[in-house]
């Protein structure tokens, strides 16, 4: 059907300038909870805006796979999917396997504090959002300390490769493509290593397991490192800089969770409700479909928008009201059904770990300059925010 709003939905440029095109959702929930869209430079979709309709696509699949299409992309991007190895490493993101875990994560965001303590100005991304979640994946992973960075600026070129400043003149595809052949080739010789010197890492587990009595072939191995460290750094990295916007903007709830710790892990539900960072990922219908009397043929994608279940107003009260007390929260930030995301409990960890410690040392804070944002419409990032402050020694 026709619509009042544009692609800008999933246009990258417009998250890159704007933000999150919260409206253009709310007034697709209120009129078109399932909208026909046909983006140029993009294969054509369905949008599905509504909590409910996304909670029914996203648990029934049976009738909504993953495969072939995983999210709206332009076509010339095409980027792999990794296969789906959860089994091999789900006993490590346990809560309990976790919770083991804990004091470490502290440490890491402890010492990261104690480096920036004394600065009163800091790109508040590159020196602290960016470093926690990357060396905890990191080192859960087995990669060198001086290879992190790498991994940073891989993982933004990957996601980011609609964005000029990682492009360097290339196009949109051959960015992407040149991120995918530099993580084959590190992640290639890491696991030649591993199995010639194994260690108490991810990488020793995966590139030395059997599936069905046969090694992982190495692409997939390759694709499931990527997942990993793209979904362990990038998301909580974002979580963490849009949760300490989020707080700067509404300064009542920064001040509630400095009075009551406590509040912690109900602020890191709040957080990642309102940053989603995941915008959208894709199902292609298997068979014919009706979705709120809306006929989906099969092979038709319809893409969940998750920021928008996240504020569908039938379902959160007030929400577009930012509440570090919010209860209850059943958002959808973390994925739902059989491909719920496999490091939310890592996340949740990581998250609840840095707003406890850095809140605690937060005498004063407030916004630098502009926030700058990424070019993608598949995860919503933020590049750089200038932030100044006062942070207790």
């Amino acid at each position: 059907m026709r619509t009042a709003v544009g692609w800008e939905i999933v246009d990258p440029v417009y998250y890159g300038r704007y933000g999150y095109p919260h409206a253009s959702w709310a007034w697709l929930r209120r009129h078109a909870p399932v909208a026909w869209f046909e983006a140029p430079g993009m294969l054509p979709f369905w949008a599905i805006t509504k909590y409910d309709d996304c909670s029914a696509i996203l648990r029934d699949h049976r009738r909504f796979l993953i495969a072939p299409r995983i999210a709206v992309f332009p076509e010339e991007q095409a980027p792999t999917d990794a296969p789906p190895y959860r089994n091999l490493l789900s006993q490590h993101f346990t809560p309990k396997a976790l919770e083991r875990k804990r004091a470490a994560v502290g440490a890491i965001v402890d010492e990261t504090l104690a480096r920036v303590a004394d600065r009163t100005e800091l790109d508040f991304v590159e020196t602290v959002a960016a470093v926690v979640p990357l060396a905890v994946i990191a080192e859960m992973l087995g990669i060198p300390r001086a290879d992190w960075q790498h991994m940073f600026r891989l993982s933004n070129t990957l996601l980011g490769a609609a964005d000029p400043e990682y492009q360097h003149g290339a196009t949109l595809a051959e960015t992407a493509e040149r991120a995918r052949q530099e993580f084959v080739e590190y992640f290639g010789r890491l696991s030649a290593a591993r199995r010639r010197e194994p260690r108490d890492d991810f990488i020793t587990t995966l590139a030395n397991a059997q599936v069905g009595g046969a090694p992982i072939p190495e692409w997939e191995l390759v694709s499931y490192y990527v997942l990993l460290i793209v979904a362990g750094n990038e998301t909580t990295r974002n979580a963490t800089s849009g949760g300490l916007l989020a707080l700067m903007e509404n300064p009542a709830e920064l001040e509630k969770l400095r009075r009551n710790p406590n509040l912690a892990p109900t602020a890191v539900e709040e957080v990642v409700r309102w940053v989603s960072p995941v915008v959208q990922f894709c199902r292609t219908a298997a068979e014919d479909v009706e979705i709120r009397g809306t006929k989906v043929r099969k092979g038709e994608a319809c893409c969940i928008f998750y920021p928008s279940a996240n504020r569908d107003e039938d379902v959160f009260a007030d929400p577009f009201t930012f509440g570090v007390d919010r209860a209850p929260n059943e958002h959808y930030g973390f994925g739902i059904g059989v491909h719920f995301c496999l490091g939310a409990n890592l996340a949740r960890l990581e998250l609840q770990e840095i707003f406890t410690r850095l809140v605690a040392r937060l005498d004063e804070v407030e916004l630098a300059g502009p926030v700058e944002r990424m070019h993608s419409s598949f995860v919503g990032g933020i590049k750089r925010m200038p932030v100044r402050w006062r942070l207790r020694a």
